[in-house]
């Protein structure tokens, strides 16, 4: 499993770099250097030489990808792209084109968006699989096709909506939970109570259909047959046989998604004014700051590398029949 390991994380390297630059070069196809410093400044009328002396603080007064003018490795090393985003290979995220250190700002959001996703993760895991085990009980039944009507209409709603109906009704019309904000300690309990409810129920739609989905494959085999036979109750055939076996698909769907949790989500923090990774991120895009766009890019491909890693890994602890070589 070792050698296995060490391969993966080796391929992970080329695949990371693709990335590194695939974003590199999207993001300056739109902003250039001198749109970046004009937004950075904020001022459409500011004079070229605050633009230069802005890109030259902040290294953005060298070539993109390749200067021809040096000679040598300079060809190369002397660019943005090398100073910029080769570095985060070692983990150096650098500085803001705030000037803010962006790994100390990562250390601090990582915590508020692991606080609403990592409850989120494991309770909207229990429900799906719970709900979806007791529709697959009554399969074929007027409760199952009444189960997945709700489960396609919860599916084809927005998530936009979910939030909006959510602070409307919970914390401005019922007065149960505050509409926005963040605070540390136990505190925070009562700010993301709401995220982490709509967040389970706006979930539950498409987990429960494909959860279904695996149990029902489950039960139509030989051996699920065999044990209903032999007169075993349904209980212990749902819980004993068909969960135990549709654990390596739903490890699929569920380990990959274990990184992601730290990188937090876009939508719930920026509506409920959680500081956390995923609005850390959009603040990023909408004042083009380049330096946390490469970085939270960079750092949501590692995640998810070592997500695909581990839902390999997992599979060996439910299934004693699946060898890494």
């Amino acid at each position: 499993m070792l050698a296995y390991i060490i391969r993966r994380l080796g391929y992970a390297i080329p695949i990371l770099l693709g990335v590194n630059l695939l974003t590199f070069a999207l993001f300056f196809v739109v902003n250039t250097p001198d749109q970046m410093a004009r937004v950075q400044l904020g001022d459409k009328h500011v004079s070229e030489d605050a633009i230069e002396q802005w890109k030259a603080q902040r290294g953005y007064d060298k070539p993109l990808m390749f200067n021809t003018e040096a000679g040598g490795l300079g060809l190369v090393t002397d660019t943005i792209f090398y100073e910029k985003s080769l570095s985060l290979f070692a983990f150096d995220f650098g500085k803001s084109d705030e000037g803010r250190n962006i790994g100390s700002d990562i250390q601090q959001r990582m915590w508020p968006s692991l606080m609403v996703a990592l409850p989120t993760f494991i309770i909207g895991i229990a429900v799906n699989i719970a709900f979806s085990l007791f529709v697959v009980m009554f399969r074929a039944s007027v409760f199952d096709t009444t189960a997945m009507v709700l489960c396609v209409v919860l599916m084809s709603i927005s998530g936009v909506f979910y939030v909006i109906g959510g602070q409307f009704f919970f914390a401005k019309l019922w007065h149960l939970v505050p509409i926005s904000g963040y605070l540390t300690g136990p505190d925070a309990i009562r700010f993301l109570i709401l995220p982490v409810i709509i967040g389970v129920i706006s979930g539950i739609g498409g987990g429960t259909r494909l959860y279904r989905t695996l149990f029902l494959e489950e039960s139509g085999k030989d051996y699920v047959r065999t044990a209903r036979a032999k007169g075993v109750p349904e209980l212990t055939v749902l819980f004993r046989h068909i969960l135990p076996n549709g654990l390596i698909p739903i490890l699929t769907s569920v380990v990959v998604v274990i990184p992601s949790l730290f990188m937090g989500s876009l939508l719930v923090e920026s509506f409920f004014g959680i500081p956390g990774l995923g609005s850390y991120t959009l603040d990023a895009i909408q004042a083009q700051d380049f330096a946390i766009v490469r970085s939270m890019v960079f750092l949501g491909s590692v995640l998810y590398i070592l997500g695909l890693l581990l839902t390999d890994i997992s599979y060996t602890l439910v299934d004693p029949r699946v060898r890494l070589s």
